[in-house]
């Protein structure tokens, strides 16, 4: 067996390489959003053309991540979404929905302090964890039947 696990989630933090490594050797193939926090906000000027105001300016960079989020979604056998300490994450939220609405395998990560606000995004998720290392264990387990 092998296994798309789209990770979706916060930017500012390096748990995407902490999952990989973690996976590596694994018959997983990763793949996420543009994590490039200006190339993801500037594209849509960048390469259609510029606006004057702000709410096109991101309208334009939103339909373009778009199509790869969409297309990286509606791939992927398992969805992990990520819930960092800072930011107010919609996107995050949005992503977690739409695979919930894809029947995808959803597994929520993101601290206690966040559990109460994330309580219906965890009830979309057939796992809910706090650390890269647990993703790493599911995903372990998952292909292989083994535990920790």
């Amino acid at each position: 067996m092998h296994l798309s696990v789209y990770l979706a989630g916060e930017i500012h933090t390096d748990w995407r390489d902490e999952i990989t490594a973690g996976a590596a050797g694994l018959a997983v193939t990763f793949t996420g959003p543009v994590t490039d926090h200006a190339a993801s906000d500037d594209c849509g000027v960048a390469i259609l053309g510029a606006e004057d105001q702000k709410f096109w300016h991101d309208h334009k960079g939103a339909k373009l991540n778009a199509i790869r989020t969409r297309k990286a979604l509606e791939d992927a056998d398992i969805v992990i979404v990520r819930f960092g300490d800072k930011y107010r994450q919609w996107n995050a939220a949005f992503d977690a929905g739409y695979a919930a609405a894809l029947g995808k395998s959803l597994i929520v990560m993101h601290g206690a302090d966040h559990q109460h606000a994330l309580k219906e995004v965890d009830a979309a998720a057939l796992a809910v964890v706090e650390t890269p290392r647990q993703v790493v264990e599911i995903l372990r387990y998952t292909l292989n039947g083994q535990l920790p």
